[in-house]
């Protein structure tokens, strides 16, 4: 298989490439790399997989020092003629679109930003992958597109008419296109809500590693809501066994979708969507608890008023994804933060990231 996956240099990114490597796939991995939080991490990861800094241009497909089924290409997603022309030469089998532009309160003050990534990037992938047929698109939806929902769990057969971000709003349109492209043009597309995704190589700008950072150094964490908020945490290796075993197993029509009574998770066109998450939710406190216990320091918290942009809890119903790829995350709270810090400890502990400018 050939497989493209966008955000290569992303956290999610940086482990399917590894996962899918070493199953023996050829792999094609697409970033541009952007500054929304320290490239220099993004570098480190693509470090890790053999593809070096000072080798990097754009546009230039360079290939991995370490894996040589791997290769990198920097391209924007809005840049639509390249996109093309890469799906051109390269003739994907399958696609997985991590790439965006990530972050709740990020898009409310640069929506233009938010909209250019993920809905005009999106739409260039789905036309890519219309021009150049491919056997399966997986793409990254969130949990965020539950938005004023309040049933719990979230259920992929519950509305996601009323979202309360304008990154939600981008990533509920990214489901509603891949719908349109998956009828109008039978491309099987598969959606997945991911649920708070943490662990080791992890967004500097997520919570848990917010505040790890502070913790560490001593310095005040912002909590909101006073602390009365939940996120059902999912480690990132169940998050790429999840990823890997859905784009094994293309998406088809659904055989007993009825259009009068229409579940909105799948389609008389090969379309579905499904919660990724650990169906678990912990409190935002007990969080800070774990890493406090880790990084063997007391959390300074400085307690503010939730931002309307925030859902108070998620939890994912994930049983459609049990039932129909024996989805089951093993990784406790305990376990993932540990990781998480020990890697943490290891990777600031450097006082240059040589490997990341090799």
């Amino acid at each position: 298989m050939n497989i493209l996956i966008t955000g290569s240099a992303g956290f999610i990114g940086y482990f399917l490439t590894r996962k899918l490597l070493e199953r023996g796939e050829n792999v094609v991995g697409l970033d541009n790399i952007n500054e929304y939080y320290d490239p220099n991490l993004k570098y480190a990861r693509l470090a890790e997989n053999g593809i070096y800094r000072h080798s990097i241009e754009r546009n230039v497909i360079v290939r991995s020092n370490k894996y040589p089924n791997y290769r990198f290409i920097k391209l924007n997603l809005e840049d639509k003629p390249d996109i093309l022309h890469l799906f051109s030469k390269e003739k994907f089998d399958m696609v997985v679109h991590l790439a965006a532009q990530a972050g709740v309160r990020y898009s409310i003050n640069h929506p233009e930003v938010c909209v250019q990534s993920n809905v005009v990037g999106f739409l260039n992938i789905l036309e890519a992958c219309r021009q150049y047929p491919v056997q399966h698109l997986v793409y990254a939806s969130s949990s965020s597109v539950y938005g004023l929902n309040e049933q719990m769990p979230f259920s992929v057969d519950q509305s996601i008419a009323h979202p309360i971000s304008l990154y939600a709003a981008t990533k509920k349109s990214n489901e509603l296109m891949a719908h349109v492209y998956s009828y109008l043009f039978n491309i099987p597309t598969t959606g997945l809500r991911f649920f708070t995704v943490y662990g080791p190589w992890g967004r500097p700008d997520m919570a848990y590693f917010l505040f790890a950072n502070a913790i560490m150094k001593e310095q005040p964490i912002t909590v909101y809501n006073g602390g009365q908020m939940n996120r059902d945490f999912t480690y990132v290796d169940d998050i790429v066994e999840g990823i890997v075993r859905v784009l094994d197993k293309p998406a088809t029509p659904d055989p007993q979708w009825n259009a009068v009574q229409a579940n909105p998770s799948s389609s008389m066109a090969p379309y579905r969507i499904y919660n990724i998450g650990n169906d678990n939710p912990v409190a935002l406190m007990d969080l800070v608890m774990e890493i406090e216990r880790n990084c063997e320091k007391k959390a300074i918290i400085e307690m503010k008023t939730g931002e309307k942009c925030e859902v108070q809890t998620t939890w994912a119903d994930i049983s459609s994804l049990a039932t129909n790829f024996n989805y089951k995350p093993t990784t406790s709270i305990q376990a993932g933060i540990e990781t998480f810090i020990k890697w943490h400890k290891e990777f600031y502990a450097m006082e240059h990231l040589e490997f990341a400018h090799a």
